[in-house]
């Protein structure tokens, strides 16, 4: 007899995780890429399969790509979203962009909503989820009263970069305050971009000491939302925090996997 009519929850596949990549221009030719850093975790801590889409060739396959996934990972990148998506005028024209991923990106979330996958953004990750969902971003948040300068020194190491910046308070009785067992956690701050006004339907889990929103999710939704303005995929292993975080869509992804096991299409 078969065995795929008796699968249990310890003989299910790992969670397949779509990671949307970026573009690069090295030396005259165009690269789709996606930094190791950020796929590390996501094997090691999330215990998931990365599957990278490039952005570069528009969204007509994105429902099969969604198709042969059970979660959607959107990472940082070095690029600015177009603010044209949010009804702006570009006011960081010497900064990058990258519009392939924009038009990528922005229907690939609400295309995941639907379909009820977990979904976890970083940086620009959680700018999109905002964007995707109506909400707007200050461009320049360095140069807006009552916000401190959250952009790291280009001029140090790296690891100085990503070093501890500031602390964040969590949303009391939030489910992130839950999961960190703690009110306030100490991040790294790399980015010269924040959310402004929120999207339809997510809510702050999260605040800088300036009142910046630092994390989002969308608590209507039956699906793991969870977005966050710092990169706790920096040294995941050495921070208990991100690695709690990692573990949580993890497990939303493999709750994916075995709902889709006992409800075959």
């Amino acid at each position: 007899m078969s065995n795929n009519s008796s699968t249990t929850p310890n003989t299910l596949r790992k969670p397949v995780v779509l990671m949307s990549m970026g573009t690069q221009e090295r030396k005259g030719h165009a690269y789709q890429v996606m930094t190791h850093k950020y796929i590390a975790p996501l094997v090691e801590f999330s215990a998931c399969v990365p599957l990278l889409a490039p952005t570069c060739f528009g969204t007509d396959d994105l429902e099969q790509y969604l198709d042969m996934v059970d979660g959607v990972y959107l990472t940082g990148a070095g690029s600015n979203i177009d603010p044209a998506l949010y009804n702006q005028e570009n006011l960081t024209p010497d900064k990058a962009q990258d519009r392939d991923r924009d038009l990528f990106d922005l229907p690939l979330i609400r295309a995941a909503i639907a379909r009820g996958l977990p979904i976890f953004g970083i940086c620009r990750g959680m700018q999109e989820i905002n964007v995707a969902l109506g909400g707007d971003i200050h461009q320049k948040l360095y140069a807006v009263g009552g916000f401190d300068d959250h952009r790291e020194d280009s001029n140090d190491p790296v690891a100085v970069q990503y070093g501890e910046s500031h602390n964040v308070r969590l949303v009391p009785g939030s489910w992130l305050a839950d999961l960190l067992a703690k009110d306030e956690i100490t991040i790294n701050s790399l980015h010269g971009q924040g959310i402004a006004t929120l999207g339809e339907g997510l809510e702050a889990l999260a605040y800088a000491e300036d009142g910046l929103i630092e994390a989002i999710h969308a608590p209507a939704l039956a699906q793991f939302t969870l977005a966050v303005q710092w990169h706790p995929e920096w040294q995941t292993s050495e921070n208990p925090d991100s690695v709690k975080i990692f573990q949580a869509f993890g497990t939303a992804c493999r709750q994916r996997v075995a709902q889709t096991a006992a409800n075959p299409r």
